[in-house]
């Protein structure tokens, strides 16, 4: 079966950005990314450029464009973050029925969580984002709305996906989540604003004593906490000390959301479960089978039952 990606043929992809107005040497790299394609590409007169190719009817133009107005938006306010580059009027290009964008080549190394002074500078860089993700509140892309986007997940999963020696107990933990993510939910106020939506190491580059984000891809209206939570890692001890370190940062520019703390555990698991059902929605994608062979198997459910087990258990113990 074909897939709209076959049709990226190299020498389309180079016309392609070559009409674009970045004339091409020819050099073609490609770069690791599923969701989308994306490409460094050499020039004849500059150094090399990344190109996304976005997977077809996933956005509409409109919403890959307010995306794009917002990188641009955080640049101009001297935010460290990989924005398109606009040429003769646009950031979004099109080829035959493939929408693309073109961004600067940007260097660097993922910031070191257990660098106390990586995650203080984060913490401030994110607060100066959040600023501005309140002052230019999306329009067009998707609020996050953690209940109805677990609901959707785990029924896609349940009906279609769930290996079935294990639909049973998935189903059973995952509507538990729900009623215990919900009670939460209840409790706590979180206003939503823009943020980066994925934001952890891998789409973050550490270079000149500073983070540089990219691949706004994904985001969204959310609570602050969605683009801090995966920043934490270790045993909660060592999680406790890396909230407080991006916390530290954090106050510089606005204060930290602590009243969100309670919201990690109802993020993770929205994460754990979206992610299956991602996998399970773009397994036509000749891409995936061989990057996720393990995602078929029997074991692979039954460790996903015994993770979201205990996910439940971290949302029933006291906070």
């Amino acid at each position: 079966m074909s897939h709209p990606f076959d049709d990226l043929t190299p020498d389309y992809m180079l016309d392609a950005v070559d009409a674009a107005g970045f004339l091409s040497d020819g050099r073609l790299l490609q770069l690791n990314s599923f969701e989308n394609r994306v490409y460094q590409v050499g020039q004849e007169d500059g150094p090399p450029v990344i190109v996304k190719f976005y997977r077809p009817q996933r956005w509409s133009d409109e919403q890959i464009l307010e995306e794009h107005a917002f990188s641009l938006f955080l640049v101009e306010r001297d935010l460290p973050v990989v924005a398109p580059i606009e040429k003769n009027g646009t950031t979004l290009f099109h080829c035959d029925g493939f929408a693309f964008a073109v961004f600067r080549r940007a260097g660097g190394h993922a910031p070191e969580l257990d660098n106390d002074n990586h995650l203080e500078q984060l913490g401030r860089t994110l607060a100066r984002w959040h600023a501005c993700g309140s002052d230019r509140p999306y329009q067009l892309r998707h609020t996050m709305d953690p209940v109805a986007d677990i609901r959707a997940a785990s029924t896609f999963l349940i009906n279609d996906v769930v290996d079935l020696n294990y639909r049973s107990q998935y189903r059973d933990v995952s509507g538990q989540l729900l009623e215990a993510i919900e009670q939460r939910l209840r409790d706590v106020d979180f206003p939503l604003l823009n943020v980066h939506g994925d934001c952890h190491t891998g789409n973050i580059l550490w270079r000149d004593d500073k983070p540089h984000f990219v691949d706004l891809d994904d985001s969204l209206r959310a609570p602050a906490m969605q683009d801090l939570w995966m920043l934490l890692s270790g045993e909660q001890d060592e999680q406790q000390h890396q909230l407080r370190v991006l916390a530290s940062g954090y106050d510089t520019f606005l204060p930290f959301p602590w009243q969100q703390v309670s919201l990690i555990e109802p993020l993770r698991t929205r994460r754990i479960i979206c992610y299956d059902a991602w996998l399970a929605k773009r397994w036509d994608d000749p891409a995936f089978p061989p990057a996720f062979p393990w995602f078929e198997s029997m074991n692979y459910w039954r460790i996903q039952v015994e993770l979201l087990q205990q996910q439940l258990r971290s949302l029933q113990a006291p906070l």
